[in-house]
């Protein structure tokens, strides 16, 4: 392993993709103005490292934005909260299609600014090049389904209506001020699938960027600023425990939307002094499982389960995190598996064909090593040759089986190169797993057999939000509901059910018999 040249420290970088400077973000985007800071300020690391004019490599600094302080954070609120101004602001009384007009605005701004995107999110994530690129096509293309949502189906849904002599015109009237905070794996499309559902259903927002991918926000402030009426968009950069936390304990947030793991969320929910009044929009943690029947189609199984498992590195909640496979294939799939994960390219994210890239997460491949220790330390064996070779903050897939509940990988969620394989010869083994895991996202069944999937499909449909047959998990399309049970998730999103989430049903109703009928007309114009 030593002996294999390290893809990382790379010289020639191709023209399109060279940063021609940092991104030096000094303002933040607060009651409608970019507003300076002169406080500390936070590096913006890159997982990518470079050759200095000593020869040395060291890490690429990409930019800095600022680490703001408490007081800076409740000004942000107050915008917010001023501009929604208990539902008597500009914004929440605007008419939809003004509002949609807005997002439209912004969204040419954000089509502009593609290529610099797509490259601050290799450079800052280390995510691929095609992955960048899908991502950014990807958000464009929520955006406008959300945008034709409205056009259709939600505006004819406000259309007045008659039951048993009652008239009553029902409609979606914002929640109030929602507090986002974003994930570093899809900075963009996460963002915008809270971001922009909260903002079209008339909610004034506070968005706080992870750590990691925030530059691809920050370069967004001013479009943000030129689209939006003041106090309606506030992001601010720093840390949860400054920011998040004296947020919280105000208790003028309304709703809670957070991408990122339970532990978070349980903590924020804790400080609202009324709990019961927020609105939560979780994503949190998955454990999604992959079952290899005997019958399956073993390449398609392989192809699938390995594009589910190490697809960005495993950073994704709905990667497959275990794999189930049937003992008697078990040996012919674990082969082909290894021989498909050891063939993936690993390199710089613009490289023709890389799939595996550093990871950006500092602390990430100690983590991802320690999972390892411990499987073997309890029996597990690496199947592939590469599996666990580590350089700087990139670390190869490993494949382990056999994995039994002794170890740490078996219920944990890795989020990273990690494959754990479990034989088993009873399906019952399969769905004890299922029923007692902390999660419940998605699983993915592998069988040609459909009378053997039927009764298994409707059961678990009982654990989890999505079975995927013969496909990996996945969020996508984003027209559908993308929710989960369990610890993975409060709330659904989706196109249509985001655009529900973030708002409440209202109803103007009257009878019939008590108001002439011009008058009723009137009332429901």
């Amino acid at each position: 392993m030593n002996m294999i040249e390290n893809p990382f420290l790379t010289k020639n970088i191709p023209e399109e993709f060279i940063l021609k400077a940092p991104v030096l973000c000094h303002t933040t985007l607060i009651d409608g103005e970019l507003k300076t800071w002169n406080g500390a300020m936070q590096k913006v690391l890159s997982p990518i490292f470079m050759e200095d004019k000593q020869g040395v490599f060291n890490t690429t600094v990409l930019g800095e934005i600022p680490d703001v302080d408490t007081a800076l954070a409740l000004e942000a609120l107050n915008a917010a909260e001023n501009a929604y101004n208990k539902g008597k602001g500009f914004w929440p009384n605007l008419s939809i299609d003004e509002r949609m007009r807005c997002v439209e605005k912004f969204m040419v701004e954000f089509k502009s600014l593609k290529s610099e995107i797509v490259n601050l999110l290799m450079w800052e994530i280390g995510k691929p090049l095609i992955e960048a690129q899908d991502e950014f096509e990807r958000t464009i293309a929520y955006v406008n389904n959300t945008l034709n949502h409205i056009k259709t189906d939600l505006n004819n849904a406000a259309k007045f209506q008659s039951h048993e002599g009652v008239s009553a015109k029902i409609s979606q009237a914002p929640l109030g001020v929602v507090f986002c905070l974003g994930p570093y794996n899809y900075p963009l499309n996460e963002a915008f699938c809270l971001l922009i559902p909260a903002l079209l259903m008339g909610n004034t927002t506070i968005y706080k960027p992870a750590n990691q991918g925030v530059l691809s926000i920050a370069v967004l402030l001013e479009a943000f600023k030129k689209a939006f009426p003041k106090g309606v968009v506030n992001i601010i950069f720093g840390r949860g425990h400054t920011i998040a936390a004296p947020i919280m304990k105000t208790g003028k947030i309304d709703v809670l939307a957070l991408i990122g793991n339970s532990k978070a969320a349980h903590a924020l929910l804790g400080l609202h002094p009324k709990p019961n009044r927020l609105k939560l929009v979780l994503g949190l943690e998955a454990k999604n499982a992959a079952v290899i029947f005997a019958d399956a189609a073993i390449d398609m199984a392989v192809n699938e389960c390995v594009l589910g498992s190490v697809a960005f590195n495993g950073q994704r909640c709905t990667a497959l995190k275990i794999v189930y496979v049937h003992q008697t294939i078990r040996a012919e799939f674990n082969e082909k598996f290894c021989a498909k994960i050891e063939a993936l390219k690993f390199g710089q994210p613009w490289d023709f064909g890389v799939r595996l890239t550093a990871l950006p997460e500092p602390e990430k491949p100690n983590y991802i090593k320690a999972l390892i220790t411990d499987a073997l330390s309890k029996g597990a064996k690496i199947l592939n040759e590469k599996g666990g070779l580590q350089i700087n903050n990139f670390i190869f897939p490993a494949v382990l089986f056999p994995v039994d509940k002794t170890m740490s990988i078996f219920s944990e969620e890795q989020f990273g190169p990690l494959v754990p394989i479990v034989e088993f010869d009873d399906i019952d083994q399969v769905m004890t797993y299922i029923e007692t895991s902390n999660y419940g996202q998605q699983v993915s069944l592998f069988s040609k057999n459909a009378e053997q999937l039927l009764p298994l499909i409707k059961i678990l449909g009982n654990q989890v939000s999505r079975v995927n047959v013969n496909s990996k998990c996945q969020r996508g399309p984003d027209i559908y509901p993308f929710v989960g049970r369990k610890d993975s998730a409060v709330s659904t999103l989706g196109v249509s059910d985001a655009l529900a989430t973030f708002s409440i049903k209202t109803m103007v109703a009257c009878k019939d018999s008590n108001n002439k009928p011009d008058f009723i007309a009137t009332i429901f114009k």
